[in-house]
């Protein structure tokens, strides 16, 4: 059975056919990168027009991570797919999903662990990177502690899935942002992959293309 088997060309083929089936060239470049990874991983071109990525969002991540802030995520599928070569030395991702307070608070409050561990995230939001890529009551949580007086994150990357809350979740970011830079995909598409893909192109940039993961 013959079938291309060059990680590079598979990778330059993929970004060719995406680019055929889908008009990026009125967004600017930053933006243009980032929506093609995350096409590139769940492959769909049709989410383009769904997606809402600020354009001052690499900025706000760069900035933050050259501060030594640290990146919050959601769920550990999320930490497993950042592509930690291309993070800045000293990046601390946190990941409280399975940390025993969490636990403790979802039971002890009847609230998802995702939701439990949002909540854990306040005493250090201030700049920090927040990527959710699975839980709506993740992101309801972040939204409701910034409402309430938490510090402002510097970026909210936000694609949590599904059939309850995430498209009103992502809705409602899309609509106020509460001062963070944004990328998010609306309806009940998303998920933990292109949460990391949204990602990790803002860490390589345009100039690492070429680089397969």
């Amino acid at each position: 059975m013959a079938f291309l088997n060059d990680p590079e060309e598979i990778y330059r083929r993929s970004f060719e056919i995406i680019e055929q089936e889908t008009d990026l060239s009125a967004l600017p470049e930053e933006v243009r990168w980032i929506v093609l990874r995350v096409i590139h991983a769940c492959g769909m071109p049709e989410i383009a027009e769904d997606l809402r990525i600020d354009p001052e969002l690499p900025a706000a991540v760069h900035g933050a991570l050259a501060a030594k802030r640290p990146v919050f995520v959601d769920v550990r599928m999320v930490e497993c797919g950042i592509i930690r070569r291309f993070l800045p030395e000293g990046t601390e991702i946190r990941c409280y999903i399975d940390d025993p307070e969490t636990i403790a608070r979802a039971r002890r409050l009847k609230v998802t662990r995702a939701a439990a561990a949002t909540a854990l995230w306040r005493t250090d939001l201030q700049d920090a990177v927040c990527i959710i890529g699975n839980a709506p009551t993740a992101l309801f949580t972040l939204l409701e502690m910034l409402d309430n007086g938490a510090p402002t994150p510097a970026a909210i990357i936000a694609f949590p899935v599904g059939f309850v809350g995430a498209a009103e979740s992502k809705e409602e970011l899309n609509r106020n942002p509460r001062g963070a830079r944004i990328a998010t995909l609306l309806g009940r598409r998303g998920g933990a992959g292109m949460a990391a893909a949204a990602f990790n192109a803002i860490l390589a940039g345009q100039r690492k293309a070429g680089e397969t993961a």
